[in-house]
């Protein structure tokens, strides 16, 4: 290794005891690149609500600061990197910008006045670890980030927040987003800044695949949290018109949310409980196994940064039924077809129903699971993504 590969990746999710799958794609973003660096360091600054009426604000924050230094310790993360947990305590309060400031506060806080020393610091989050990695960074360190936000609009729809996102972008060295909706998002609200905006993927495991292909395409697989823009509900009256077709399919749903018990009631009233099973929330490391033991990754969300599910089954070689949700259409373009079916987001579950049938018909000889899936593999895999990171960073040939 040639000297001067140092890298720090400042981060607002990274996983932990509390929320072991919350970040995982940082994680695997870390365990991709630290093969060919000379080290990584990992600060993950973790957002603590507290309360924001002022006088005890005024005693957190006191007690906060004085033992945050000594909680501040290294400890062993994957591939030989080390991580630093950066609790920032922020008051309730929605404003995004003060949000962003906290974070950079404390992050200062833990480093004792002391920069982060690394030849190229990679963020996570621009308002978030971004800002927090800009005022901390060493004279001439070159700072990229990744934006995944599903929530940007929000943020950047009030003032104070959108001004320092356009103070952040004009000091950073690059921004990478990992689909189409946030690159059109920034481009449009910020075109000044166009020529510092490019894609960058989440690497996904290709270490292992099923033997052979689903014989029939009968059950079904959603991976996703169960919240409103996941479209669960939408999801179950869809299985319900086609299990009435079919009563051999079932549906498996992994994932956790706030509407978990409205949605295992929508089962019962639609009269097909038996055939789903609610399995919560599932470890990353078990989900290519998962998506081998099912024929079919079913996703109907309405909107997504990235359709990290939709390849992590092509790795697998499971086939997909999705929704045109951006990032999904963004990673299947040019492999529709060969990768199963996509579908459009409209109010109708039936035209999801619709869509299974279709994808029926033509399985499995006018479906290619091996191109779909060597199409991804090349800009998704572990070897790519790092590959991406290296060429960005240090300017390394392919």
């Amino acid at each position: 290794m040639s000297a001067g590969r140092r890298v720090a990746v400042v981060t607002p999710w990274y996983p932990d005891a509390q929320r072991p799958y919350r970040g995982s794609f940082v994680q695997a973003m870390v365990e991709a690149v630290a093969p060919g660096l000379d080290g990584v360091d990992v600060y993950h600054v973790d957002g603590w609500a507290v309360t924001g009426e002022p006088e005890r604000l005024r005693r957190v924050r006191d007690l906060h600061r004085r033992l945050l230094q000594r909680a501040f310790a290294p400890a062993p993360a994957v591939a030989g990197a080390v991580l630093y947990r950066v609790p920032a305590a922020v008051e309730r309060n929605p404003d995004h910008a003060l949000h962003s400031r906290r974070y950079a506060e404390w992050l200062g806080v833990a480093l004792g006045g002391r920069p982060i020393e690394a030849d190229v610091i990679h963020a996570h989050v621009p308002m978030l670890g971004g800002y927090a990695a800009l005022e901390h960074c060493l004279p001439g360190t070159e700072v990229y980030m990744t934006e995944h936000s599903s929530f940007l609009q929000e943020v950047l729809d009030q003032p104070d927040a959108r001004a320092l996102y356009d103070e952040i972008l004009h000091r950073t060295a690059g921004l990478f987003v990992v689909g189409e909706p946030l690159h059109r998002l920034i481009g449009e609200v910020f075109p000044h800044h166009a020529g510092k905006l490019s894609y960058i993927a989440n690497p996904i495991d290709f270490s292992s695949r099923r033997e052979r292909r689903p014989a029939e395409l009968r059950r079904w697989l959603s991976v996703a949290g169960l919240i409103e823009r996941k479209r669960i509900d939408h999801l179950l009256r869809a299985f319900a018109d086609c299990r009435a077709g079919d009563p051999a399919l079932t549906l498996t749903i992994a994932g956790e949310g706030e509407l978990r018990r409205p949605l295992e009631a929508l089962s019962v009233e639609l009269g097909v409980d038996d055939a789903v099973d609610f399995v919560g929330a599932v470890d990353p490391g078990e989900i290519p196994s998962l998506m081998a033991d099912h024929d079919l990754l079913v996703h109907t969300s309405r909107h997504e940064t990235f359709g990290v599910v939709v390849v992590e089954a092509l790795a697998a070689g499971t086939p997909v039924l999705v929704s045109r949700s951006g990032g999904s259409d963004q990673v299947l373009s040019g492999i529709e077809d060969d990768a199963g079916q996509l579908v459009d987001v409209v109010d109708d579950p039936a035209a999801f129903a619709d869509a299974y049938w279709s994808l029926r018909d033509r399985y499995p000889h006018k479906v290619d699971l091996e191109a779909a899936r060597e199409h991804v593999r090349a800009k998704y895999s572990y070897e790519a993504v790092a590959a991406h990171h290296h060429r960005i960073w240090f300017g390394d040939r392919p």
